[in-house]
């Protein structure tokens, strides 16, 4: 059955409205793609943090603390190798291990990323598609003050702090967009922007070649969620990277980064004073309860979501 809704999704905030919309969507339905720019080899092993978070969050599995990582998982590995002197600065939990030993496997014997992630979803009983951007790499780089970072270097090992200068998607201009989004951007009848980092989750989806001109092309409902109230984001250092990039760090700036691709774009109620600048851009502004801290939270946003593909 073809697709009906593609979701574009990074980080916790990405995998709660993609829990959201699992929750309502049956499995033929949905299609979640997941930025792979964060991707690293720790140890040995291929991580793809984005992919995990997502998965394991529809999997029910992940560690409702931190939103990424297993929930009640040990990081007795982690501890030895630092005994061994290695500089393990990425939490690399001891079942979350096993995911990246099995990917590695996977990859090393010819699988695509495309084809590993949608055995590992399988096998942990994720039912709805779940797929990488890209089968190719591509690597976020920022520059900044303390020199260039990969994502998560930038992200854990300097905990966000160096001012960031200028953003990068290496390999990206080389990649290809996965099947499963290709086939998705073709049949969906709406498509979903979760509320992700615009530059270090969205921000590499959209520089695979093909993606953002599908979006802007594409005959269906396109829906973007902040992940902005005020100028403080959800999680993570979005609203600071936007600041010292010299854009404006609000919803606004937000949307701004998706004109010509988003119809409508959900703000939190208490931006309401942001509606007309956004409007401006070319999309319809909504003001909708965009917090979502419980599991009743990610389905009803879900639901107001998707009532806009129903009109």
């Amino acid at each position: 059955m073809a697709v009906e809704v593609l979701a574009f999704a990074g980080g916790v905030g990405g995998a709660k409205l993609a829990l959201g919309l699992a929750r309502v969507l049956p499995p033929d339905r949905l299609t979640v793609v997941v930025n792979t720019g964060d991707d690293e080899t720790f140890h040995g092993l291929h991580v793809s943090p984005d992919l995990d978070t997502v998965m394991y969050t529809l999997a029910g599995l992940s560690n409702p603390e931190t939103g990424w990582g297993l929930a009640g998982d040990t990081f007795n590995t982690l501890g030895m190798l630092k005994r061994y002197g290695v500089d393990a600065w990425f939490n690399l939990g001891d079942l979350d291990m096993a995911t990246h030993l099995r990917r590695t496997q996977l990859l090393t014997q010819g699988a695509s990323l495309s084809e590993v992630t949608t055995d590992l979803c399988r096998r942990l009983g994720v039912e709805h598609r779940v797929a990488p951007m890209s089968d190719q790499a591509v690597r976020t780089v920022l520059n900044t003050e303390a020199g260039e970072l990969a994502m998560q270097e930038y992200f854990v090992k300097h905990r966000s702090e160096p001012a960031v200068n200028d953003i990068r998607y290496v390999g990206a201009d080389k990649a290809s967009p996965s099947i499963a989004l290709t086939d998705a951007l073709a049949h969906a009848r709406m498509v979903v922007i979760c509320p992700s980092n615009p530059f270090l989750s969205i921000g590499p989806m959209l520089a695979v070649p093909g993606v953002r001109e599908g979006l802007e092309s594409f005959s269906g409902v396109r829906v973007a969620v902040s992940p902005l109230v005020g100028e403080s984001a959800f999680r993570g250092p979005a609203a600071k990277i936007m600041a010292e990039l010299g854009k404006t760090a609000s919803s606004v700036g937000v949307a701004h980064e998706y004109a010509g691709i988003v119809d409508y774009f959900l703000i939190d109620e208490r931006d309401a004073d942001q509606s007309s600048r956004i409007a401006a851009l070319g999309m319809k502004p909504l003001c909708a309860p965009i917090i979502m801290d419980t599991e009743a939270d990610k389905v009803a946003l879900a639901e107001y979501v998707l009532g806009l593909g129903a009109g």
